[in-house]
């Protein structure tokens, strides 16, 4: 029997007439609808026939509804079937990873979009199929964006009659409706109660989340808060958290209020989720991941409380380290959370951070495309037949350095062909419902230890254990063996679908450095065989081949991508001599990745896992400050045996010693007084003169090394060698002898100058002009000021003892004006010396004046 009642209230049925034009002209629209207005389930239904005015009047057509969410297709589905007085399994069903609950008469199925994904993959024309809606596609998750890339192109060149919906819970569609070709965009507008805000920041600062981690002072400020909302106002109370963990900790100070508390995320029983959505008499605190933000309607929600975060995925290209991170919750995001306190009447939002804050909140939340790892994407892009993904409708295009680490990683485990294009094993892997990395462990592992064992390992690596498992992975799959808690329930459920999924299928062809290559392998018969230990160790080496990692130090590793890891104080891991690495983090302000879940492996594993990083060969280079040559057998960064070379290629001795030269500089060569000086004229040469005169900057002078520095660098084989090269002598072939200009050098930047007393005086080239420093008395009688090369001097006149006294340019002007000043100063410190009132007419002396009347 219809419910009729609850449709009839849904705001969004007076959009469908709009939503059904728009479809019939189009073939595509975009709909706007906030959340609770029911256009997750009212929506798919009326386009299905099977509710609205036209139900029965026009044949049933086949929709399908793609969901961000396992939690949320089984919510929109029994909501749906509820709707329409059937339960789940009927005319409306449902799948998802591990569960599928359809009939033969089901004309609406809602499915995770990667379901859809592979579904797409299996039959590119959705047979059968009338309406694809895509719900929350303004989450931008990555599936949802490639989900609809692939059925635009399906639409192009397979079904035009395909009809598709984005449904998005923002106004923000007008990127999708271009997307769409255009698509006309239909706004469903919500009964909107108003929704006050209470800014409740802590009282003292916090440490800004980062990797996985959330300040315990924040939580504890969030569940006074909670507290706080529970004593001013009334109804229940919806409060967001990031993640499992924060919402358990929150959960643990929430003890003894007289309300139920309940979770909702990804990982929480059905059970439970069931509660939460059905509604209940008591008053309740509901603690939720973003889950709750539009994809599920939680009833009797008066007060929300926002922490103010969420998780995104981020991908570490350089050190090979994807995770979930927590960041700073979006505008738009904060903006649904709050609104869902106004659902059904007046509320109000806590929200745990300043009005100040909340203006330098970004816009929109990152597209995963942006900041994801794209190897399953990639995978999925090069399995449709476009490996680059350029012929793809994306919102937003994929990272140029995440599609080329991506497709190393696809490469290296056999997943794709050299021009991208997917292999035989890479669409295997890609129908697995895997990550690529997950996907080749399970099948090469299967070779090695049996398919049960490989997938319950990676059953583990698919959904990180709690906590509480620890950090060794063999101590967690023994734990989820013996484990009666939801996620043992999860990973025993998707430990049978694995199972099947490469049970009984050759493992087909593996890269060389595929685990399969060992002696001894031999099908899929091996479940017995290896401990616990052996086999996680072999399973997580292949899924992350580049994390392992050989123990440095108590507790410090070095993976084979050249990062360093560090496990927790007290783990069994730290004793090790390698560990497989499956899950790390990097706080922003560490020098090293932290482990959070890892394998004990030995050298042989490791070497086979990461066999394609194996190699061996002379190493000669600069290190330590001299040329170190070795021949060296390394995997990747990690060194394994190491020997000296006694007589290593004198090319590659040369190219050490240049990059000991480029890193040191060219102060390892011998430079006596007479070097420096000629290196100066010579740049002063070059600058004020150019023409042939050389560039003798250290940039200049590494780039031509063959034409100065031989002989001399190609007989050296250490440091020591270089510092007998006489740098003077070298500088003087790149004199431009073949011009003759080479024999002006003395003319054109002397050494020395003559001044009027008779001496020489060495000029100093080091400054922006040269200088001359010569005492006072030797300078009488000269009016003009000296010039090299046409450049006037910078004359630094001393007193007799040597000291300035004067600074100048224009040796005129400081005769007429400057020279009273320092006369007058000096005269009676050296009452020996000559002193003229007018020393442009004074004979120039070196001399005291007795001396100079004796001469």
């Amino acid at each position: 029997m219809i419910r009729t009642g609850a449709l009839d209230v849904l705001p969004v049925r007076t959009a469908v007439p709009a939503l059904e034009q728009a479809l019939d002209t189009h073939g595509a629209a975009v709909l706007c609808a906030p959340p609770g207005t029911g256009k997750t389930t009212l929506v798919p239904l009326v386009l299905a026939g099977l509710a609205g005015a036209a139900a029965g009047q026009r044949p049933v057509r086949k929709v399908l509804v793609a969901e961000p969410r396992r939690i949320a297709a089984r919510a929109a589905a029994r909501r749906m079937a509820w709707l329409i007085g059937e339960q789940a399994g009927g005319r409306v069903g449902f799948t998802v990873r591990g569960e599928r609950t359809v009939g033969p008469g089901t004309v609406v199925e809602v499915v995770t979009t990667g379901v859809l994904l592979q579904r797409l993959q299996r039959d590119q024309e959705l047979a059968g199929v009338d309406v694809v809606i895509i719900d929350e596609c303004h989450e931008r998750h990555l599936d949802a964006d490639t989900v609809a890339a692939f059925l635009l192109d399906v639409r192009a060149t397979l079904r035009p009659g395909l009809r598709l919906v984005a449904a998005s819970a923002t106004t923000d569609a007008q990127g999708w409706s271009r997307l769409l070709g255009d698509a006309p965009v239909v706004e469903a507008h919500g009964v909107s109660h108003p929704v006050e805000t209470v800014w409740a920041p802590p009282a003292r600062p916090v440490r800004p989340p980062h990797g996985m981690r959330v300040d315990p002072a924040l939580l504890s400020h969030v569940a006074s808060v909670v507290r706080r909302a529970l004593a001013e106002r009334t109804g229940d109370v919806l409060c967001f958290l990031p993640g499992v963990g924060e919402i358990t900790r929150v959960a643990g100070q929430l003890t003894g209020l007289g309300v139920d508390v309940l979770q909702v995320h990804g990982r929480a029983p059905a059970a439970v989720q069931d509660a939460v959505l059905a509604g209940s008499d008591s008053r309740r605190v509901v603690l939720a991941t973003s889950v709750a933000e539009s994809s599920l309607t939680v009833p009797g929600v008066r007060v929300v409380v926002d922490a103010g975060l969420a998780r995104e995925p981020r991908t570490d290209h350089a050190r090979g380290l994807s995770a979930l991170t927590t960041v700073r919750v979006s505008q738009a995001a904060s903006r649904q959370r709050a609104g869902r306190a106004g659902r059904e009447a007046p509320g109000t939002v806590y929200r745990c951070w300043t009005e100040a804050e909340n203006t330098r909140l970004s816009p929109f939340p990152s597209p995963e495309i942006k900041v994801a790892d794209l190897a399953a994407f990639a995978l999925q892009a090069a399995c449709w037949g476009d490996p680059s993904a350029g012929g793809l409708s994306l919102l937003d295009p994929p990272p140029a350095g995440a599609m080329g680490a991506a497709r190393e990683v696809l490469a290296a485990i056999g997943a794709v062909e050299g021009d991208g294009r997917a292999t035989g094993r890479g669409v295997r892997m890609a129908r697995l419902g895997l990550h690529p990395r997950l996907a080749r462990a399970l099948l090469d592992g299967a070779h090695e230890v049996g398919a049960r064992r490989a997938a319950e390992v990676v059953a583990l690596l698919s959904e990180e254990p709690p906590r509480e498992y620890g950090d060794d992975l063999t101590a967690a799959w023994r734990a989820a063996r013996a484990g009666g808690d939801g996620y043992a329930a999860r990973w025993r459920q998707e430990v049978r679908r694995l199972a099947a999924g490469v049970d009984g299928t050759p493992a087909g062809a593996r890269p060389r450095s595929a685990a399969g290559d060992r002696d001894g392998g031999g099908g899929q018969g091996h479940d017995g065989a290896g401990s616990d230990d052996t086999v996680a160790g072999l399973v997580a080496a292949l899924a992350f081949p580049e994390r392992v990692a050989r123990a440095r130090g108590e507790g410090a590793f070095l993976m084979v991508s050249g990062t360093g890891a560090e496990t927790a104080a007290g783990s069994r891991l730290r004793g090790a001599p390698w560990i497989a690495v499956a899950v790390a983090d990097r706080p922003a302000t560490a020098a090293s990745a932290r482990v959070r879940l890892a394998a004990v492996v030995d050298e042989d594993t490791a070497r086979t896992a990461a066999g394609h990083l194996l190699a061996a060969g002379d190493e000669v280079g600069w290190a330590d400050g001299d040329v170190l040559a070795r021949r060296v057998e390394r995997l990747g960064a990690v060194e394994l045996t190491v020997r000296a070379l006694k007589s290593p290629p004198p090319a590659l001795v040369r190219e050490a010693l240049i990059d000991g030269l480029r890193r040191e500089g060219l102060g390892l060569l011998r430079w006596t007084p007479h070097a420096r000086e000629l290196r100066q004229r010579l740049a002063f040469l070059h600058r004020e003169v150019g023409g042939g005169w050389p560039d003798v900057s250290d940039e200049a002078l590494l780039v031509r090394t063959d034409e100065w520095l031989e002989p001399e660098l190609s007989r050296a084989r250490r440091r020591n060698d270089l510092a007998r090269i006489e740098a003077g002598q070298a500088l003087g072939r790149l004199l431009p002898w073949a011009t003759g200009e080479a024999a002006r050098l003395d003319e054109l930047a002397p050494e020395r100058y003559e001044v009027p007393s008779g001496s020489r005086i060495r000029l100093d080239y080091g400054g922006a002009q040269p200088v001359l420093a010569v005492k006072l008395q030797e300078m009488f009688g000269l009016a003009e000021t000296p010039a090299v090369a046409g450049v006037p001097v910078l004359v630094h006149l001393l007193s007799p003892a040597g000291r300035p006294a004067a600074v100048t340019a224009d040796l005129a002007s400081f005769w007429r004006e400057g020279y009273r000043s320092v006369r007058a100063e000096l005269r009676g410190r050296y009452p020996r010396h000559p002193w003229p009132e007018d020393p442009s007419d004074a004979a120039p002396t070196r001399h005291t004046k007795a001396r100079q009347d004796r001469g």
